[in-house]
């Protein structure tokens, strides 16, 4: 057994929540608590299913497994029995954690225009308009 890997106890507890067969047949070669250890060894470390230890089996196997259990929705069911046990012998404290965190944008992210980049643009006066302009509001002065 290595460092992180199931205990006896804690093998115990968890057989009782996994499938059971469907199929007569062949043993597996592999024990689920072998391709249990794998995953869960996997999913610690954060290596690649390829570079998975020999010792939990080979990788395929692992991964097969935890896909499969994966999809049909086993991993969620454990995981809700294991809460409700833990949660019945009062071994999970619930907390109520209230966050207030405030994220605030730079001041030249308000205001956005929200149709385009492009603004209408409005009349400009020419120059020669407004050179005529003054000299008829100094002649009038």
């Amino acid at each position: 057994m290595a460092r992180g890997d199931l205990t006896d106890a804690q093998w115990a507890v968890l057989e009782g929540l996994l499938p059971k067969g469907k199929k007569p047949g062949r043993p597996p070669v592999w024990s689920r608590r072998q391709l249990i250890d794998g995953i869960r060894f996997r999913v610690r470390t954060g290596i690649p299913w390829r570079d998975m230890p020999a010792k939990y089996g080979p990788w395929g196997r692992v991964y097969d497994l935890f896909r499969r259990w994966q999809r049909d929705g086993t991993w969620h069911r454990i995981f809700t029995a294991l809460q409700a046990q833990a949660d019945t012998e009062d071994l999970i404290t619930w907390d109520l954690n209230i966050d207030s965190t405030v994220c605030r944008a730079h001041q030249h992210a308000a205001g956005a225009r929200k149709r385009g980049n492009c603004r209408k643009s409005r009349l400009v006066e020419s120059p020669s308009s407004r050179k005529i302009t003054d000299m008829g509001a100094r002649a009038v002065a």
